[in-house]
């Protein structure tokens, strides 16, 4: 992050003299770059988001289909903080996100999401192929989609408001 930050020009603020370690000096300049950085960066997060819910589901689908013999467990899928994007929105996506409109909206889907994989699991761990196959295809997926589509909105509301303060984000 160090470096995404020394090469998109962000300044970073000077400690304060040695007398005061903890207290940290702002001027009005930096701290405007540094916001602006802290969206830009982001939208590069919302990127690496996504991405692990895409591994997370491909990594689903090889428990069902027998690709690997880790097992899953119901309950850890239905915690989304035991997920890196449930992190994420927990931390550094909620701080940069949680103000946007849709923001409740995305924690409510990827909730949704989380227990919609966890029923599918316990379909299959239990031999309900039949089930399993209605709720991958149902819920699992709508909730997979609606998480994405709303993680991509949110990263063209930042994108839009970086190239409103003159800031090319892509």
């Amino acid at each position: 992050m160090e470096l995404l930050r020394r090469v998109l020009g962000v300044r970073r603020a000077v400690p304060a003299v040695a007398a005061a370690p903890a207290q940290v000096l702002f001027d009005s300049a930096a701290a405007l770059d540094s916001r602006r950085g802290d969206s830009l960066l982001a939208t590069l997060d919302i990127d690496a988001a996504i991405n692990a819910h895409e591994r997370w589901k491909a990594r689903l689908m090889d428990y069902l289909e027998g690709r690997t013999t880790v097992g899953l467990d119901p309950a850890l899928i239905r915690r989304v903080d035991h997920s890196v994007l449930g992190r994420w929105l927990q931390g550094v996506g909620g701080e940069v996100l949680g103000d946007q409109p849709a923001f409740p909206l995305l924690v409510a889907r990827y909730q949704y999401f989380h227990e919609q994989a966890a029923t599918l699991v316990e379909l299959a761990q239990q031999g309900e192929w039949d089930k399993a196959v209605q709720v991958l295809n149902g819920g699992y997926r709508y909730g997979s989609s609606q998480v994405v589509l709303l993680m991509k909105e949110m990263q063209r509301g930042l994108v839009r408001s970086l190239a409103e303060d003159g800031i090319n984000a892509r």
